[in-house]
């Protein structure tokens, strides 16, 4: 009786040794030139950077916008002109609208729009001038809301701004 264990115990090791073996051996064979099974390398996304307002963006060390992939991110964009003088003191409303200009033009030049935009966070400094104002993005957004936050801050990039928007957008690449 002990002989057939051993015999049956050394056949079992024998077996995994040989598939063992085999493995090894069927990992290491290469496909031939030209078959379709070949693997590809994976595409790797660059990063393609795009300024809103280069001589503003070199000044302060920024870049307004990265796409990678599919996904475009813009960060918070404020109201300013091309020379980085303040729109709409005192107003927030207009502030916005020139908030959603600017990252109109971003979109834009991704080739998307706000119906793109899967994420929107607002900074502000007067949550409730943000609520009051709130409905102005039913102008934005017209078939869905993106996810996001509304953040009280206590200030912004300059003095005078009271809002600024930063959003990600998901653009398929043509």
């Amino acid at each position: 009786m002990e002989i057939v264990i051993n015999l049956s115990g050394k056949i079992r090791i024998a077996g995994i040794i040989a598939l063992l073996g085999f493995s090894i051996y069927s990992c290491k064979q290469t496909a031939p030139a030209g078959d379709q099974t070949k693997t590809e390398t994976a595409k790797v996304a660059q990063p393609e950077y795009f300024q809103l307002r280069p001589q503003l963006e070199k000044m302060y060390g920024y870049t307004q916008a990265v796409r990678v992939g599919d996904i475009v991110k813009v960060g918070g964009v404020i109201s300013i002109d091309d020379q980085g003088k303040p729109i709409g003191k005192n107003d927030y409303q207009q502030q916005m609208k020139n908030c959603y200009a600017s990252l109109e033009k971003v979109l834009k030049h991704y080739g998307g729009t706000f119906e793109d935009v899967i994420l929107e966070n607002i900074y502000t400094t007067s949550m409730a001038e943000l609520q009051k104002n709130a409905a102005y993005r039913h102008k934005i957004y017209t078939h869905h809301f993106p996810t996001g936050s509304w953040i009280g801050v206590k200030e912004l990039g300059l003095p005078e701004m009271m809002v600024e928007i930063e959003i990600e957008a998901l653009i398929p690449e043509k």
